[in-house]
């Protein structure tokens, strides 16, 4: 009995339940725990446990960005970096994905919300190299910026409440053209950060996080995902190989021709499934959900039997 208990396949169920448990209740606030359970935050959370555990920086929703003196040529150069972002708005660049390929950020798009990537987990984009050489030049120079890209949020604009699912980075964003008011915003963990022209904070996307744009002025920022810093080297080593071989599969395009992750190029087609799902959704929740938690429960149950023959 006590061999079944063991075995392989629950072992590693009992690692992501204990690990999702803690995630669902680590800060001040939470999803529901069923949104909780479907969410993608929930199949790394094993592995963001370790980041937790590894952290050299503080384990709270806002870091101080003093701690990353690496990233002070970004807000030196703050004025450069809005021209060249305010010149690729103007021309249309920062823009929704026209596919279906950007699986991170696709439920954005729908609020207004645009981007530009410059770099994600790998080198930069031939169309930032070409359209923000300035701003690639400074980036270049900072190895623990994994992740770059232009953000915009219109008037009225609003990202509900989520986590994001890697906590092997940190997240900086760097105010370009912003309203400079209290209204537009983001609330990480129930902490306030302000976006204004030429300030930088740093917080934690994986804590519960929002944001608003209650103003009748577009927010542009600079938007960069940092490499969370380790106390030991063997789990930077073991991050730094994460995200340039798992993460970096996220990484989509600005324009036809560059080049796809297998992440994105699989959630195109997983995206049609989706739109499916919520037909059903919308027809009968009671249905949409029966159907869900059963799936669910059929995963699991087969694990579990696999483990009593």
């Amino acid at each position: 009995m006590l061999k079944q208990l063991f075995a392989p396949q629950l072992v590693i169920l009992y690692v992501l339940a204990a690990s999702t448990i803690y995630v669902h209740f680590r800060g001040k606030q939470r999803l529901r725990f069923a949104r909780q359970l479907g969410d993608h935050s929930t199949y790394l959370a094993p592995y963001n446990v370790l980041m937790y555990a590894g952290s050299a920086v503080p384990n709270s929703p806002v870091i101080p960005v003093e701690q990353f003196p690496e990233l002070k040529p970004l807000s030196e150069n703050w004025e450069t970096i809005r021209d060249e972002a305010v010149r690729l708005f103007d021309e249309g660049f920062i823009r929704a994905a026209a596919k279906n390929n950007d699986w991170g950020f696709y439920s954005f798009f729908k609020s207004g919300w645009k981007r530009f990537y410059l770099k994600w987990y790998d080198d930069f984009l031939p169309s930032a190299r070409t359209l923000c050489p300035k701003t690639v030049e400074l980036l270049n120079a900072i190895p623990s910026v994994h992740g770059a890209m232009f953000a915009m949020l219109p008037p009225g604009g609003k990202l509900g409440a989520h986590r994001d699912p890697f906590a092997g980075s940190l997240r900086y964003h760097l105010g370009l053209v912003t309203p400079n008011s209290n209204k537009c915003r983001i609330l990480v963990d129930g902490v306030e950060c302000v976006w204004r022209d030429g300030e930088a904070f740093m917080f934690d996307e994986t804590f519960i996080h929002s944001a608003e744009n209650a103003t009748d002025v577009n927010r542009i920022i600079l938007f960069c995902d940092v490499e969370r810093p380790m106390k030991y080297g063997f789990m930077t080593a073991i991050n730094r190989w994460v995200s340039h071989h798992i993460v970096k599969a996220s990484a989509t395009q600005n324009v036809d021709g560059e080049s796809v992750g297998v992440l994105n190029k699989v959630f195109g087609k997983l995206y049609e499934i989706h739109l499916g799902s919520r037909k059903v959704k919308e027809w009968n929740r009671n249905v949409y959900y029966t159907l869900k938690y059963s799936l669910t429960a059929l995963i699991l149950g087969l694990i579990v039997m696999s483990t009593l023959r």
